[in-house]
């Protein structure tokens, strides 16, 4: 670890000044490379497969899968990100004292960026390639489910780095799967200069509480949908359907459901018709006291409505308005995505105001926060918190800035 961290503070200064055409070519190189390499990525990536059956869900296998489609995927996204505007150099502001000092804040890379995240192969070459194109030099460090398919993925990008006359150093991986490196990168005060947990609810928490080296908490999705009283039933359920079973097992999906009072006992069994008596997979309701006495379902538990279920369960609560619906949001949600289907201008108008989370929806699934549909190419993660960066994080949000001063002999 030790290695490989000096290795990246020494990697940082080549990469930070590539011009985009430098970081263009290492992409396609990179995207080349990975496609090259699929017949060992997808093998590694079947012994994972193989050595997690049993003891994860269906559906966290579902996030560890790779076949050709999402191996081809990983390229696009890659090949996405060459495409996007360069975010480095770029001069945000500037600005003439009346002394004659002329003030430029220009944007410029983080520098070495540390990944730690679980068992989604994508996020290894879709950090990469942000990484690279920010002007950041990237350490990955993954969980132990994915780690055959990250080494082998990982071994591909590097190749291709080289065939672009570019360090491979510029994307490194962590060997060690144990919570040591992961404290290790926490602690690295000198050579990490930015930390992206990505992950459930206990892998940011640990990062947070003790990481020395800057963090952003990213990634735990507790996404609720709203369906007012005015909403276009239809649409609502559509919403719900795919905000819930698309993916259940990504922060985006939904895992609560409020519907209001006023159309709950017409909603509800509609509900459950579409979510469990006409799905092949139905979906477990966990039921509040008045959803209860409507539809047949689980009563919901003290913490249903404050747990990340990453499955097919949904937990509904029936409320008053929208008022209450807020209220709810504001104390079981964690920042990242929220949604209210209503036809009513001034109740979306009120619900997007008064809700304090990453993306505020009117009308559309949670599922859509994501780098790619918000037009970023790929992303690091979900930002979860407010300063620096906040919802999905792409180029822009993997630079910082500097001030750059021009006198003509000033002094004070």
């Amino acid at each position: 670890m030790t290695e490989m961290l000096k290795q990246a503070k020494a990697a940082k200064a080549e990469v930070s000044i590539l011009t985009t055409g430098q970081k263009n070519h290492a992409l396609e190189a990179m995207a080349d490379a990975l496609l090259d390499h699929q017949t060992q990525i997808l093998a590694a990536n079947a012994a994972d497969l193989e050595a997690a059956a049993g003891s994860v869900s269906p559906v966290m296998l579902d996030r560890l899968m790779l076949n050709p489609a999402r191996l081809a995927g990983m390229a696009q996204g890659i090949r996405d990100v060459a495409k996007l505007p360069d975010p480095v150099g770029l001069l945000l502001d500037t600005h003439t004292r009346p002394d004659g000092l002329e003030i430029q804040k220009i944007s410029v890379p983080m520098g070495v960026i540390a990944i730690i995240y679980e068992s989604r192969p994508n996020v290894t070459s879709d950090a990469a390639a942000l990484c690279l194109k920010s002007g950041n030099v990237c350490i990955l460090r993954g969980g132990k489910e994915a780690f055959r398919s990250a080494a082998a993925i990982v071994d591909a990008l590097r190749e291709g780095l080289r065939d672009a006359g570019v360090t491979e150093n510029a994307v490194n991986l962590v060997t060690d799967t144990s919570r040591a490196s992961a404290t290790a990168l926490m602690t690295a005060s000198g050579y990490v200069d930015l930390l992206i947990p990505r992950g459930g609810a206990g892998l940011i928490n640990a990062c947070v509480r003790n990481a020395t080296v800057p963090c952003i908490a990213t990634g735990t999705g507790i996404c609720h949908v709203y369906v007012e009283r005015s909403a276009d039933q239809e649409m609502a359920l559509n919403i719900i359907e795919n905000a819930k079973t698309s993916r259940p097992s990504v922060c985006n999906a939904e895992e609560v459901l409020l519907v209001d009072k006023a159309i709950a006992a017409e909603f509800l069994p509609k509900l459950y018709n579409r979510l469990v008596v006409n799905r092949q997979k139905p979906v477990e309701l966990r039921l509040d006291t008045f959803a209860q006495a409507i539809i047949p379902g689980t009563p919901a538990g003290e913490k249903d409505f404050d747990t990340e279920f990453l499955d097919y369960i949904l937990a509904v609560k029936c409320v008053e308005n929208v008022q209450e619906a807020i209220a709810h949001i504001a104390a079981h949600s964690t920042g990242h995505s929220e949604a209210i289907v209503s036809r009513d201008p001034a109740t979306q108008k009120a619900f997007a105001a008064g809700v304090d989370s990453a993306a505020v929806y009117i009308n559309a699934s949670t599922r859509f926060t994501d780098g790619g549909e918000f037009g970023l190419g790929c992303e690091m993660g979900i930002s979860t918190q407010k300063l620096h960066a906040r919802g999905p994080m792409g180029l822009r949000e993997l630079t910082s800035y500097k001030y750059v001063i021009t006198g003509n002999g000033h002094i004070r």
